[in-house]
């Protein structure tokens, strides 16, 4: 199925700029493992999307992120006057980072309603799920492979630790109420099961496929 569309250079331009002056300070501050973040790959399959026009790269990010990031963004404000709902923004506010680095940072509130109005305006892929589902598996094999648990070293806050939450829902410490591989397992279990595939279904049923083209045929 070709689903190929065009976004405009006002979108793409911008968006590449961004693109370029993040990524070296990201690589500086953070140090490349924290290229390995679901959010930081949706940030490059935007990219994709935007350049070739093919919303498959665009509707994987969807599947990926849409749900963590919203409760991101929840988080992020009710940091802002006091009351974190889960405590993940709170290195916004660590004046150990530095301030330009957490400026680039606040893509995450931005990023998703982004993607969202790509997939508005051009279309739903829905093989998406097929493309992200066997990336997110592997780079979540990779992070528990090479990510340090919790927390970052004092002399090294921006570390990124625990990638992906491979060893625990929080940056504090590594959870221990089940053995980490038993832990990790049921990760690759429930991403899928609670975030991946019911944001497809609610995708799918949302937003339309790319214009011009058919449903696809045997895929849900």
């Amino acid at each position: 199925m070709n689903t190929h569309c065009a976004p405009s250079l006002w979108l793409k331009l911008p968006y590449t700029l961004f693109m370029a002056v993040l990524v070296p300070i990201y690589w500086r501050d953070y140090g490349p493992t924290n290229f390995l973040y679901f959010c930081d790959v949706a940030l490059f399959l935007a990219l994709i999307s935007l350049w070739s026009g093919q919303m498959l790269w665009a509707s994987a990010a969807a599947i990926g992120i849409l749900l963590p990031q919203a409760i991101w963004m929840a988080d992020f404000l009710g940091s802002a006057i006091g009351l974190p709902v889960t405590g993940m923004t709170l290195y916004m506010f660590d004046a150990g980072i530095p301030l330009f680095t957490r400026f680039l940072s606040f893509f995450h509130f931005w990023l998703p309603l982004f993607i969202l109005y790509l997939l508005w305006r051009h279309g739903y892929d829905r093989r998406a799920i097929w493309l992200w589902w066997p990336l997110a598996t592997i780079l979540l094999l990779i992070c528990y492979w090479i990510s340090p648990p919790p927390p970052a070293p004092a002399d090294n806050p921006g570390l990124p630790v625990n990638i992906n939450y491979v060893y625990g829902l929080g940056d504090a410490a590594p959870q221990d109420w089940l053995p980490p591989d038993l832990y990790f397992a049921l990760l690759l279990v429930a991403m899928p099961l609670f975030v991946f595939w019911p944001t497809h279904w609610v995708l799918k049923r949302l937003l339309a496929v790319p214009a011009l083209h058919p449903p696809p045929q045997g895929l849900s």
